[in-house]
């Protein structure tokens, strides 16, 4: 083979590379077409969006408001006999319940610091 023949095998590559990348250009921009006109019929179909008076309003005493409370630890209940488990329906429904005393620990000053504050720490 001269350096001719090679030329033209390199040259005719070039453009088998450049027409698949140009078919492939076409696959993916149809598809996206595709895509785009199956989306719009699809939202076609649903129900349209709720008007302004069918959005949800605060009740007439206004806005609920935040509750704050002591919790403490509850603990996990124990089966009357080791052998029997316990079924979901008698485990309580949270893994802390209300604390009974509802007074919040205070700052006692001199009592605390925090660690490497060279505070005396609790006296």
């Amino acid at each position: 083979m001269n350096t001719a023949s090679y030329e033209l095998l390199a040259a005719s590559s070039d453009v088998l590379n450049v027409f698949a990348a140009f078919v492939g250009g076409l696959v993916i921009a149809g598809g996206l077409i595709w895509a785009v006109r199956l989306g719009i019929s699809v939202r076609s179909t649903e129900s349209d969006r709720p008007r302004a008076d069918e959005h949800p309003k605060l009740p007439e005493s206004g806005a609920v408001h935040e509750m704050r409370e002591m919790r403490e630890p509850d603990e996990m209940p124990h089966a009357a006999v080791e052998s029997e488990r316990l079924m979901p329906y008698e485990l309580h429904h949270a893994g802390s319940k209300r604390r009974e005393d509802q007074n919040r620990r205070r700052w006692d000053p001199g009592s605390s610091g925090s660690f490497g504050s060279g505070g005396l720490g609790h006296t």
